[in-house]
């Protein structure tokens, strides 16, 4: 199996949150996550599979997916 490498800032992960207000407090209610890869072309079918199935590995995911509406995405740049 080849690995991707995600090293030397060739992986970036950006996160917007959404607030609203209740009862005159700021609550977070969703986050969408847009997460940078530079990767040669041959690495996109990888890419995208575990794309598909990580956030369900992951910690911070498990953790507030009960509370909040998360959204991710794979945005591939030309190595």
């Amino acid at each position: 199996m080849r690995q991707i490498d995600a090293g030397a800032g060739r992986l970036v992960g950006e996160a917007v949150g959404e607030v609203e207000t209740e009862d005159g407090v700021m609550v977070l209610r969703r986050i969408h996550v847009r997460l940078r890869l530079k990767v040669g072309a041959e690495h996109e079918e990888a890419v995208r599979r575990v794309h598909g199935f990580f956030a369900q590995a992951c910690p911070v995911y498990r953790s507030l997916r009960a509370a909040l509406a998360i959204t991710t995405e794979a945005v591939l740049e030309g190595a």
